[in-house]
């Protein structure tokens, strides 16, 4: 198919990334009357392609590009050369999350304020707080229809959610079905959820929100969008001044095209960020673009995770109906009398069968593990997502030698838990056995945590260039024409599932590229 706008035409916006950030960023750019080249590196599937089949859903959707791992996290021992759960797609991770769409607490926006001085950590306040952000929040959820807001109705229960719930009343906390970008009821010319049980392997019934068929289509229907899929960026270029000018990629056909730009901006996650930056070094930026603070790749977070799986007197069936079907938020609070700062919430969580022998307890053998596999349809389960602490040594970098299919250096990911995490973790896993056996749970399972799905901060906001990558509109502090639109430039992770944030900043930085545009300051 031939591209809508021209190579040369350098009055388009380049997006890289069609996920939450850059399918979102692109359709508000297109609804405003800017032209937009959006690459993306996978396919386009659609609710009809999507299988409802753990693995092959896996091989469909997943970015399974070579990468390498090190540090002393779980994932570096278990998943080596996956160190990330994220998809390689049209529409991103929106195909792949489970719904949870909660807003950063306004405490959270202020961490380095709030938690003090937490040695060993990188920590440091948002640029902006959340009265400057709300506004945004409240664009999203009507976007993105999630449920308790703008009267929409929250979502049944499966019986995953109805053990969690019985627990949550145990041990004296309270939960819900909480606030899911899925339909409770048909709106926004989308179907209401069917409670399939497939949420990670894409809806079919396209009740969870997703770019893929919400803000792309949009985008489209404008005739301002050029979606090229099969394209895999490799260089941001610039000129003399050190302003970009546009971007190289790779085709579908591995031909090497370059497509000129008036800005640019980069939603590739957390991982994909970091590495064109570095990837896009040049004589006048030797270390990579935006990196005169030395902060790109560094400070990378991924949620403090594990699960808590228990196997019930009667059988659960919890691979049936939403996936992530409840939540708990009370130990979302800044409380350091229970060893920690930070806070974390507990959701419900099931993975299919397929799943549950690589991600129960990976390399594990023998008849205790393999009794837990006969009584799968005894198991309810849930995942702790936590505020992990910001390190400078967490970071995504280029690999020496490592290269992959187009010849181009692999990000290695490096992590290291932070004492404040271990302790986060071990108290949230002690949580979820109490709330279990509250219930009668005969046995309980500590899960490790899976390949990231949360991936942030390593292109952090500042409100200095010395501390960060770009400012509160995602800006890079060293070229003004250059954007990072995804949830790379979290400053810090907050106890919140991030797609929602990442939406709202979506729709703020791109009223604040277009008035840019305007004033032709870029």
């Amino acid at each position: 198919m031939a591209n809508k706008f021209d190579y040369s035409d350098a009055a388009v916006v380049v997006v890289i990334g069609s996920g939450a950030g850059g399918g979102t960023l692109a359709n508000e750019l297109c609804q405003r009357g800017v032209k937009v080249v959006l690459l993306e590196a996978g396919k386009r599937e659609s609710s009809a392609t999507f299988v409802n089949d753990e693995w092959a859903s896996f091989g469909q959707l997943a970015w399974l590009d070579k990468r390498t791992t090190s540090g002393s996290w779980r994932v570096a021992k278990d998943f080596g050369g996956l160190p990330a759960w994220i998809c390689k797609t049209v529409g991103g991770s929106t195909v792949h999350w489970a719904g949870a769409s909660l807003r950063i607490q306004p405490h959270e926006f202020k961490a380095r304020t709030t938690y003090g001085d937490v040695p060993g950590t990188s920590l440091q306040d948002w640029p902006l707080d959340y009265e400057e952000l709300a506004p945004y929040y409240a664009r999203a959820e009507d976007k993105m229809g999630v449920t308790r807001t703008n009267d929409i109705p929250g979502l049944p229960g499966n019986n995953n959610f109805k053990v969690f719930y019985n627990g949550a009343k145990k041990v004296g906390y309270s939960a819900s079905t909480g606030h899911m970008a899925i339909n409770s009821r048909p709106r926004a010319d989308r179907a209401s959820c069917l409670q399939l049980g497939f949420c990670f392997q894409g809806c079919k019934s396209g009740a969870k929100w997703s770019t893929l068929y919400t803000e792309v289509p949009a985008a489209e229907r404008t005739g301002n969008l050029d979606l090229r899929t099969q394209a895999h960026a490799a260089q941001i270029e610039h000129d003399a001044s050190g302003k970009v000018t546009g971007v190289v990629y790779f085709d579908a056909d591995g031909k090497r095209q370059r497509q000129r730009a008036r800005a640019v901006c980069v939603a590739g996650n957390s991982i994909e960020t970091p590495r064109l930056l570095l990837m896009s070094a040049s004589s006048r930026f030797k270390d990579g673009l935006a990196n005169s603070s030395g902060q790109v790749g560094r400070n990378y977070q991924r949620h403090l995770t594990g699960s808590v799986y228990a196997e019930m007197p009667e059988p659960v069936h919890m691979y049936r109906g939403t996936t992530m079907a409840g939540i708990i938020s009370e130990e979302a609070r800044f409380d350091t009398s229970r060893g920690f700062a930070g806070g974390y919430e507990l959701e419900t969580l099931s993975l299919g069968l397929p799943f549950m022998p690589a991600f129960l307890d990976p390399g594990a053998w023998g008849p205790e593990y393999a009794s837990a596999l006969d009584n799968y349809r005894f198991m309810a389960g849930l995942w702790i997502v936590g505020e992990d602490m910001p390190q400078a040594t967490n970071r995504v970098s280029l690999h020496a030698s490592e290269r992959d299919q187009w010849g181009l250096p692999v990000p290695n990911v490096h992590y290291d838990d932070h004492p404040n995490d271990i302790a986060m973790r071990t108290h949230a896993f002690s949580r979820g056995r109490a709330l279990y056996e509250a219930v009668g749970a005969k046995r309980v399972h500590y899960t490790p945590p899976y390949p990231s799905t949360h991936n942030l901060g390593t292109c952090r906001m500042s409100a200095n260039a010395r501390d960060g990558v770009v400012n509160k509109h995602g800006q890079a502090h060293d070229i003004k024409n250059l954007f990072i639109s995804d949830g790379s430039q979290f400053t810090t992770g907050a106890a919140e599932n991030p797609t929602l944030t990442i939406v709202s900043l979506a729709i703020r930085q791109a009223e604040f590229i277009a008035e840019q545009m305007t004033q032709r300051n870029i």
